[in-house]
């Protein structure tokens, strides 16, 4: 015999020891409680020796079989116990004991173990079981499942059963065989939801049909309570019809189809929408079967939307578009019709492959232009509401079905564009004169400036060229201004006519719409209804003094109004805008002029004809420079000019004192020779004048000596005044 076979042997055996003398204890002996005290003794003391006995019988034996060694070692265990049992000393009877110790053989305890194991029911966890209720107390009940330990579970799981009674079958789900207190766990409701979900996925595979109870209202459809387990109604598979009150179905019992299942989480979608459907399929195909082009059914409205109505027409569905509910313009279905309203439609078309059906309502009345009026024609007044507005015009309803275009060249006798859309308002009552109409092409043409005579018819007259009116701005545009002096009547006043001397990038800067401005007819073109304003030709043109006042040349104090890279506008006095390039609006720091900063200019260029002017700010720095240099050489000329004034005086001065000189030596010279000519003779007189004259001409050459020493000095500043001036 292998290891192995020895080993199960072995088990075996150490099972029938053990449970032979676990019933040994069992048997009935007189209770009393010192007895029961050594029973217990005993009964441990054999357990352990038991244990013992199994371990040596656990090892191999060559001579004797595992049956075998296991039969002796509980002869061994039982003449202990015997003998332990003897020599207890109490009134208890051992003799009986030891009678009621019954020998077993192998062969028996294996018969016993298996009739026992046969009155019991093999559990599994996590598996479905039907169990007996065996006992109802305390709000428990308690179940026999045919197991070797009864479960337990409270009664509120069986609230669906309200007359459970001892003796009832239920199903339960096994959690677990022995929780931690070594008890039976079971469970009602997940025995219920497991049963209800096995359901739902047959259902599901096989297209049957199951029972709920929708139990609540939630976000986009119902709860449902199929068999126990909750499941999902989306709004759109309530009904084939749209469905408004969810609350009028909680609490109903309903049939439904499985129409999507997720095992993961096991959640499931109906539809009770897909049982109708099913039952009205086969009506449909018998309906579409007998549809023909221009019959007339009665349908019921069960749907409106933007584009139409859909209609149930006994089983299948027809859509009414919007154009084909009335010959008039409406602008949503919900004007004529109404849901759940029965009407009379006929068949337009249908699609056998699409299952599409197009209904007409309109149809079933004559068209608006058969029967129209034939006192309606050309120049008749008629009256309407606008039904459409386009970029070409407007259409004005005279009666539903029968409309006329408004053409925007009909709205005004002014040239000035009209916006259809800004002046026209839909449903706006409006009184028209009938332009054309032709009643096969089932079309019509209408005017609302025709109501009125033709201003222009006249405009000379009333509008002479050269006189002056009040007007309205009307639209402002890039190139000028359009300005109505009455109805039907206006013109443009061109940007460089609304002033003499500014100019503008845009006429928003000067005036704006809905304000009233003075304007002069400048030309009349009246087959083109063409009127040229102005409005600068209020005031006389001020360019014809402007040449005066701004001569080229001229410096002038001006204002930057606006600077850009390439120059800057500036404003003179009188409000006279001119322009200056930006290289002459460079200061003399090196750095342009800023917007604002007050400065000098100089005039550089006058164009009357263009009413232009040019203006710099560098020239007149220049000229400063020129005129502040010309004024230094003349108070420089000037200088030397006077110092020249002192120099020549003072010359003459020294010549008048030298002639006073002079004539003061003659006249000492005579006195002199006069005193000679008293006291010697002739000879005498001779000599001395003789030289007295050359000491004369002595003194009289001193004199211009003198005066040539002294001129130097004289003009040594003005050759210094020439010196510096050559230097400057």
């Amino acid at each position: 015999m292998d290891e192995k076979n020895l080993e199960n042997n072995n088990d075996e055996a150490a099972k029938e020891v053990t449970a032979e003398n676990q019933e040994t204890p069992t048997q009935e002996v007189p209770a009393t409680e010192p007895v029961k005290e050594v029973v217990e003794e005993v009964s441990k003391e054999v357990e352990a020796k038991t244990e013992e006995v199994v371990e040596k019988a656990a090892e191999p034996v060559k001579t004797a079989t595992a049956a075998e060694a296991i039969a002796e070692a509980q002869a061994e265990v039982v003449e202990e116990e015997e003998e332990e049992i003897e020599t207890a000393h109490d009134d208890y009877d051992w003799d009986l004991g030891a009678r009621n110790t019954l020998t077993y053989t192998a062969e028996e305890h294996a018969d016993f173990e298996r009739q026992y194991s046969e009155t019991l029911t093999t559990v599994a966890e996590n598996e479905i079981v039907s169990g007996r209720v065996s006992a109802i107390a305390g709000g428990d009940v308690v179940l026999d499942i045919n197991y070797k330990s009864d479960g337990l579970l409270a009664l509120s799981e069986f609230r669906d059963i309200p007359d459970l009674k001892v003796g009832d079958y239920v199903d339960v789900y096994v959690e677990e065989q022995e929780d931690k207190n070594g008890q039976l766990s079971l469970s009602r409701r997940k025995a219920k939801i497991l049963r209800a979900w096995q359901a739902i996925k047959e259902s599901h595979d096989e297209g049957t049909v199951i029972t709920g109870t929708v139990i609540s209202k939630t976000k986009g459809g119902l709860i449902v309570n199929a068999g126990g387990l909750e499941t999902f109604l989306p709004g759109s598979q309530i009904d084939i019809k749209p469905i408004i009150d969810y609350d009028a179905y909680v609490g109903k019992t309903m049939e439904f189809k499985v129409v999507k299942i997720n095992e993961a989480i096991k959640n499931a979608v109906v539809s009770h929408k897909a049982l109708i459907e099913s039952d009205l399929e086969d009506q449909r195909q018998a309906i579409i079967a007998s549809l023909e082009k221009g019959q007339v059914l009665e349908g019921l409205v069960k749907n409106i939307t933007d584009f139409g109505a859909f209609l149930d027409l006994g089983g299948v569905d027809g859509l009414l578009y919007i154009t084909d509910i009335s010959w008039g313009r409406i602008s949503h279905p919900s004007e004529i019709l109404e849901l759940n309203q029965k009407i009379n439609v006929v068949v337009l078309d249908f699609d056998d492959n699409k299952k599409r059906i197009s209904l007409g309502l309109k149809q079933l009345q004559p068209h608006p232009w058969e029967v129209l009026s034939a006192e309606l024609a050309e120049k008749s007044v008629v009256n309407g509401k606008i039904v459409n507005i386009e970029d070409y015009g407007a259409f004005l309803e005279i009666q539903p079905g029968v409309e006329g275009l408004i053409h925007v060249s009909e709205i005004s006798w002014s040239n000035q564009p009209v916006n259809a859309r800004e002046f026209f308002k839909l449903n706006q009552n409006y009184e028209a004169k009938i332009v054309t109409i032709d009643r096969e092409e089932r079309k019509m043409s209408l005017s609302l400036k025709q109501l009125s005579e033709d201003p222009w018819s006249a405009i000379e007259a009333k509008y002479p060229q050269g006189s002056r009116h009040k007007g309205d701005v009307k639209n402002l545009t890039p190139y000028g201004v359009f300005v109505e002096l009455e109805e039907g009547i206006g013109g443009m006043v061109h940007i460089s006519d609304l002033s003499w001397t500014k100019r503008f990038s845009h006429p928003s800067e000067y005036t704006k719409v809905g304000t009233e401005i003075d304007v002069v007819i400048l030309d009349i073109d009246k087959d083109s209804r063409k009127l040229s304003l102005g409005h600068k030709q209020i005031e006389e043109n001020p360019w014809d003094t402007f040449e005066d006042v701004f001569p080229v040349g001229s410096y002038h104090e001006a204002t930057i109004l606006r600077r850009d890279d390439r120059g800057a506008i500036v404003q003179l006095p009188y409000g006279l805008e001119a322009y200056a390039p930006l290289k002459h609006v460079k200061k003399e720091d090196g750095k342009f002029a800023d917007v604002e900063e007050v400065l000098y200019f100089k005039v550089i260029e006058f164009n009357r004809d263009d009413k232009r002017i040019l203006v710099s700010h560098s020239r007149y720095l220049d000229d400063q420079f020129r005129e502040t240099k010309e004024k230094e050489r003349k108070e420089v000329q000037g200088a030397k000019d006077e110092t020249r004034k002192v120099i020549k005086k003072r010359q003459s001065s020294v010549e008048r004192e030298t002639l006073g000189n002079l004539a003061i030596f003659s006249q000492l010279k005579e006195q002199l020779a006069a005193n000679d000519g008293e006291a010697t003779p002739e000879k005498e007189e001779k000599a001395p004048k003789k030289k007295a004259t050359k000491k004369a001409e002595a003194k009289k050459e001193e004199p211009k000596a003198e005066a040539k020493k002294e001129e130097p000095k004289e003009e040594a500043p003005a050759k210094d005044a020439k010196a510096s001036e050559e230097e400057e």
